[in-house]
């Protein structure tokens, strides 16, 4: 306390009153100066909950806000933030220092690569200590004048949070649609930008998904609407420039709760594409955007399982589908075929070892995102024999990615490339000589040298024999057994692969000799469609049985002290976390669980929450019994038991729609009263944010700032 200034002493007194008063915390009024020292104690009232004839008691369900108003709900989360800055003091320092150096680290003055749309050249740019993006253009060539199509920074300014959604040029290129969040909830008002004059017009469209779809006569635009509650989008609506939104007219409106609504207008704009998707199931309806006023058209029947996406070249559809193809397959079809999968042509076959993952058309070539032992590859196909060939890339661990490309009607495909030694490199490819260009790496300002670090790619054996990859880097000069800190970072759901990527941020664990690695469990799609399958369901102790798995072999092997052994994971990543925590607390120093899903159950067997129903497909229907009783099996908030648990930072987002703040809040409270050992549990919750944490360029440092010292101090690891 001696670090506090006496105005903070006042504050932080008067608010201990104020807590206790409102019987938010239940420590003794004798106490408060304790108090200030010591984890904030939740209130317990205890709800029960009754379900399959069970019965479940949740001492913390009070502190569920569904409009996140309720004062004794706010006192007590402000009360943990006040003590995990308290608890963070002595490294204030460090985590100042943290931060000079990521952001010291990035440009300031930095434009995205420009790419080419009818006639223009678009991209965004960072200027000095700004933190939003100016979104720009220069008309015919990259000389000519630049003209500021939309400053996010003025956007911005009104707001404690912004967040860009999608900025969509009309056809005809002369207005600008954007949607914009300005509290974290990801319901988006949508604008329409005049740029021939720079002046707003007066349409705004409230509650939105963000997605904006515009139709060939420049016009109307297509939109989707969210469910006031569940915060589903669920209904699309078609609107007319200058009419108010009550007059809009409601094209397609979604029944079933367990899909999602996406927009979007085809690279041809010849379609506007209405995608529905469950987690395991695709349904595809197509507007003709020439014709806006024309009812949606089903692409082909919707079947449970049968996931698939569509381009469209000149007179052909291209279908990447895992209709009878686990791993999936590209398709094409006549467009007068369109509706009968029974005349689908098969293209590219099926492959027990390899996964299609991405599709990109132009007019006169294909490109093939393909994963194969985990790593993606990039495959090109001349429409005008079949012919294909593979870009190398040549480090044992890497990211690559189908770019920004625009034009149908071209042989250069933009493409991205990082790993985690290499910074992002955006590069153009000429499909047909084989040329590659790159166009721009992003600098890492200061003494950055890849050849600083190394990078490694291990399979490691689970408890079952199934072999998990794991990628790590580190600085050179690294040499096993030699006592350095680890740090393991883990996802594990809905198929979304962890792909290695660099950070210049990471740098600074690194050149304090930590070792970064990334455990490839089963729940992702990094190894094929059969990844997800065998960490999903009933099979989701697998994802967390991997990382204890990998865990315990990289200790084995000398990658980290036994001793000095960090998590790192958020949202569903968190609940890997809250896991782990759970099945092996002893392999851990500390663990940071960002944003994290851990209360499962009872978040599963509420529809009313974001997301519930359209994930029965990932974690099951707990109205099932079956499904409840696998979900209570490791359902973080429901296993915590009396033991010793590792030092945690657990972060929340007041306005979070993806993981309520309330999970993590509840986590907290509980594991401090269970916990038996005397290191830290400490809850951070961002108050005017939501699922992705604060907003602008810089300010996302602060809180990895502050993650990375708790790591470091607890590491051993200084200044």
């Amino acid at each position: 306390m001696k670090q506090c200034s006496s105005g903070s002493i006042i504050w932080l007194v008067s608010l201990a009153i104020l807590l206790i008063s409102n019987n938010v915390v239940s420590t003794p009024v004798e106490n408060i100066v304790n108090m200030l020292k010591s984890p904030p104690v939740a209130a317990q009232q205890p709800k029960t909950l009754k379900v399959h004839g069970e019965e479940r008691v949740d001492p913390y369900y009070w502190l569920r806000d569904d409009e996140r108003k309720a004062q004794p709900v706010l006192d007590y989360l402000l009360a943990e933030n006040s003590y995990t800055q308290t608890s963070l003091k002595s490294v204030s320092h460090l985590q100042e220092q943290l931060y000079q150096e990521m952001i010291g680290r990035l440009e300031k003055d930095d434009s995205s690569v420009p790419y080419q749309r009818g006639g223009y050249w678009y991209y965004s740019r960072f200027e000095g200590d700004e933190e939003y993006e100016k979104l720009c253009r220069r008309k015919g060539n990259l000389t000519a004048v630049e003209t500021i199509i939309l400053d996010l920074n003025q956007r911005a300014a009104p707001y404690n949070y912004y967040q860009l959604g999608e900025a969509e040029v009309s056809i005809n290129q002369q207005l600008l649609a954007f949607s914009e969040d300005t509290q974290g909830r990801r319901q988006y008002s949508i604008h329409i930008k005049d740029l021939t004059t720079g002046k707003l017009l007066v349409d705004e469209l409230t509650n939105t998904s963000g997605d904006i779809a515009w139709a060939s006569d420049n016009k109307t635009l297509f939109y989707t609407r969210k469910h006031p509650k569940t915060l589903l989008p669920y209904q699309v609506y078609r609107h007319e420039l200058g009419t108010d939104q009550k007059q809009d007219q409601l094209v397609y409106e979604e029944t079933d709760n367990q899909f999602y609504i996406s927009l979007y207008t085809t690279k041809s704009h010849q379609y506007v594409v209405i995608e529905l998707t469950s987690t395991r199931t695709s349904d595809i309806k197509l507007i003709d955007a020439n014709n806006p006023l024309t009812k949606p058209i089903s692409f082909v029947s919707r079947e449970p399982g049968h996931e698939y996406e569509v381009v469209d070249v000149a007179d052909k559809f291209f279908i990447r589908t895992n209709w009878q193809a686990e791993n999936f397959r590209l398709m094409t079809v006549d467009k007068s075929h369109m509706g009968n999968k029974e005349a689908w042509k098969e293209v590219i076959p099926h492959r027990v070892d390899t996964f299609l993952e991405d599709l990109e058309a132009f007019k006169g070539f294909l490109v093939i995102a393909e994963r194969t032992n985990g790593l993606l590859q990039l495959r090109i196909r001349q429409l005008s024999d079949n012919k294909d060939h593979y870009l190398d890339f040549g480090e044992p661990a890497y990211t690559a990615y189908i770019g920004h490309n625009e034009e149908l009607d071209t042989e250069i495909l933009r493409f991205g490339y990082s790993s985690l030694t290499t910074p992002d490199s955006v590069f153009d490819y000429n499909m047909r000589t084989r040329q590659k260009t790159l166009l721009k790496q992003d600098k890492v300002i200061g003494a950055f040298k890849p050849s600083l670090y190394q990078s490694e790619r291990l399979m490691v054996s689970a408890r079952d024999g199934t072999k998990v990859p794991v990628s790590l880097v580190y600085r050179k000069g690294f040499r096993r057994q030699a006592g350095h800190p680890l740090l393991i970072y883990g996802y594990g759901a809905y198929g979304s692969s962890l792909d290695p990527f660099f950070s210049s941020a990471r740098l600074s664990l690194l050149d304090r000799g930590v070792v970064y690695a990334l455990a490839h469990v089963r729940g992702g799609e990094d190894l094929g469609r059969q990844w997800y399958e065998a960490g999903r369901l009933d099979n989701k102790l697998n994802s967390f049985n991997d990382f204890i798995d990998v865990t315990r072999y990289l200790v084995s092997a000398g990658y980290g002290a036994a001793d000095n052994v960090f998590a790192m994971g958020g949202s569903a990543g968190g609940l890997l976390m809250g896991a782990v925590a759970n099945m092996a607390p002893e392999l851990y120093r500390g663990i940071v669980a960002e944003v994290p899903f851990v209360d499962v159950l009872t978040t599963m067997l509420d529809e009313t929450i974001p997301l519930t129903t359209n994930e029965y497909e990932e974690w099951g229907n707990p109205h099932d019994r079956h499904a409840y009783e696998y979900i209570k099996s490791y359902s973080p908030y429901d296993n915590i038991t009396r033991q010793a648990y590792p030092n945690m930072l657990i972060t929340a987002g007041l306005h979070d729609s993806q993981v309520q703040y309330w999970e993590p809040a509840k986590w907290v409270a509980k594991l401090r009263q269970h916990d038996t050992s005397n290191n830290q549990i400490l809850l951070y919750t961002e108050m005017e944010a939501g699922h992705s944490g604060v907003s602008g360029r810089y300010q996302a440092y602060r809180e990895l700032a502050m993650e990375y010292a708790f790591v470091l101090h607890h590491a051993g690891v200084g200044d």
